[in-house]
């Protein structure tokens, strides 16, 4: 096998190839990598059954560790709440069956590497009904205290195709927009790597709102403005004008933001399951074998410290302490620096440095429940359903609408905001931001009691006030690409002394898209074969894994003088 492809068409591939979260940055085939016969790698028969620790129970550390569990060896689960991390589903009190998805809640096909195990544990998807999605029965854009009803883009004023045409010029011209596309299609390695790494050069240190102003597309601020509050794809871009140009690229690219599809039944199900899931084949355990058979009591305690000692690395909880050969850290970095005691000697300075200037974006959402999906019911005035997903100026800014049927009740999303929006609610209970997004929606909709309703408490969360989280995702900000660089890439250690080797980071955040769950899934995919690499193991010669391929195609790296 070739690591870095290009040229002709492999045989087969068809130029409707879908666009896939294959790079920029590190363009690595994890979904191939995944599904050969041949399996991720073989360990030393001697290694079977050697203990690692995975901190964190969120997607990251759960395909760490079954895919190490299928590698023969023993994960050590460690967990502070519940299964899932930020793919949290909850439901409201008095009906079990109706779900709100507090963290993640719509992912695109492109994410082939979390598909994988979405398709593992058979779970089933919907369209997710983002804002003139062909599954979303009507938008309403409010904006400048003006409604636009919109089933499509063809419905919406001039100015908004305006809009629309100006983001694909600047795309097409200074991001080489359809060239790359084609490239991630192919996964043309050769052209991605030479796109990319001059993109990287030229707008590492340009932010988004910088990266439109000077564009000659981008001249009109209304034009800015428009775009910054209503976006396209999922709607909503002025929340991430600080961040770094290349932030979007790699959203914009990879399709992570376009199709977008709903897990039925919530999210959390994945993690779940997959703690559940008994393997086909396995290494050394017995059939029947699953985590949660290894977990029998549940996941271990949180980690309070993590230290080095003679002959591993030391993981304290509240129950005692134990040694590993190796350790996967998938918490939030912010976390290593203040809920988790972590002595300075794990990781280098360079990469102490990466963690502390990791940028979190804040996020907040409430759910209301109702009696049924009402806002399907069309206003005979007006010829127009009661109510559509809503992009506002106001305090909501994004108002989701999900329902299971007409006989079930609807779930609203009343509010999903970001950063200065989300701190506006940071410090209130549910049901007082309920009253504000109730007050805020009577203006857009006057006449339609949303309130009458409701049928259940509403349900709320904001993630910079969790306390194993402190925010929601990363998002680097101008200048950080080389800090990203150092995080992901910590999976690679041969280079480093041996008294800093055996622990590895995983999570969206070390990831280049953080946020979306392909992120987490992909470095914990990392760690495995870090984990595998420390322990002696090796991948197959016909499936080389993620650090087989770091030297053919690793992320650019910049100057630091």
């Amino acid at each position: 096998m070739t690591i870095a492809t290009s040229g002709p068409r492999p045989a087969g591939q068809r130029v409707s190839d879908p666009v896939t979260m294959f790079g920029p940055d590190f363009p690595f085939g994890y979904d191939e990598w995944l599904r050969h016969p041949a399996g991720l790698g073989v360990m030393p028969p001697a290694r079977h059954g050697t203990p690692v620790a995975i901190v964190g129970g969120g997607m990251a550390g759960l395909v760490a560790a079954y895919e190490l569990m299928r590698l023969g060896l023993r994960p050590v689960v460690f967990e502070a709440e519940q299964l899932g991390g930020r793919m949290r589903s909850t439901t409201f009190e008095g009906h079990p069956g109706a779900v709100a998805e507090l963290g993640a809640m719509r992912f695109p096909p492109s994410a082939t590497a979390l598909f994988h195990y979405l398709d593992l544990v058979g779970l089933s998807t919907a369209p997710f009904p983002n804002p003139l999605a062909a599954a979303t029965q009507a938008t309403l854009i409010d904006l400048n205290g003006r409604g636009h009803w919109a089933r499509g883009t063809d419905d919406l004023p001039g100015v908004f195709q305006e809009v629309g045409d100006a983001w694909a010029k600047v795309l097409e011209e200074n991001a080489a927009f359809s060239t790359m596309e084609d490239a991630i299609r192919r996964r043309d390695v050769t052209t991605i790597k030479t796109i990319w790494n001059r993109l990287v050069l030229e707008l590492d240190d340009q932010s988004f709102y910088g990266f439109l102003a000077a564009s000659p597309p981008f001249a009109s601020f209304r034009h800015r403005e428009i775009f910054g509050q209503v976006g396209f794809g999922t709607g909503g871009w002025d929340t991430d004008f600080p961040n770094s140009m290349l932030e979007i690229l790699r959203v914009v690219y990879t399709g992570a933001d376009d199709r977008h599809v709903r897990i039925l039944g919530g999210s959390q199900q994945l993690p779940l399951r997959l703690w559940e899931h008994i393997p086909d084949r396995v290494a050394h355990w017995p059939g029947g074998t699953s985590l949660a058979a290894l977990h029998p009591d549940g996941p271990r305690p949180a980690v309070t410290r993590v230290g080095r000692v003679d002959g591993g690395i030391q993981i304290t909880t509240a129950a005692g302490t134990q040694t590993f050969p190796a350790v996967v850290l998938t918490p939030q970095v912010r976390l290593l620096l203040t809920r988790v005691d972590c002595a300075e000697s794990l990781f280098p300075t360079e990469v102490w440095t990466a963690i502390e200037r990791t940028h979190y974006m804040g996020a907040s959402k409430v759910f209301a429940l109702t009696d049924r999906p009402f806002w399907q019911t069309v206003n005979p005035a007006t010829g127009r359903p009661l109510m559509g997903m809503t992009l506002t100026d106001r305090t909501p800014r994004g108002v989701y609408l999900f329902d299971d049927g007409p006989q079930a009740p609807g779930v609203m999303c009343l509010s999903y905001t970001w950063n200065d929006d989300s701190l506006k609610v940071v410090g209130l209970p549910p049901d007082e931001r309920l009253d504000i997004m109730l007050r805020s929606l009577g203006r857009v909709y006057p006449g339609l009691d949303i309130r009458a309703r409701i049928i259940a408490d509403p349900v709320a969360v904001t993630w910079e006030s969790e306390p194993n989280f402190m925010g929601a995702f990363k998002a680097n900000l101008p200048g950080h690409y080389r800090y990203q660089r150092r995080l992901f890439g910590h999976f690679m250690q041969d280079a480093l002394p041996e008294h800093q080797r055996g622990v590895f980071l995983a999570g969206d955040d070390i990831s280049w898209t953080g946020g979306f769950a392909e992120g987490a899934v992909t470095t914990g995919l990392n760690a495995v074969w870090g984990v595998l690499n420390h322990l002696g193991g090796h991948t197959p010669g016909s499936n080389p894994g993620p650090g087989d391929a770091f030297p053919a195609i690793a992320p650019h790296e910049l100057p630091y003088v």
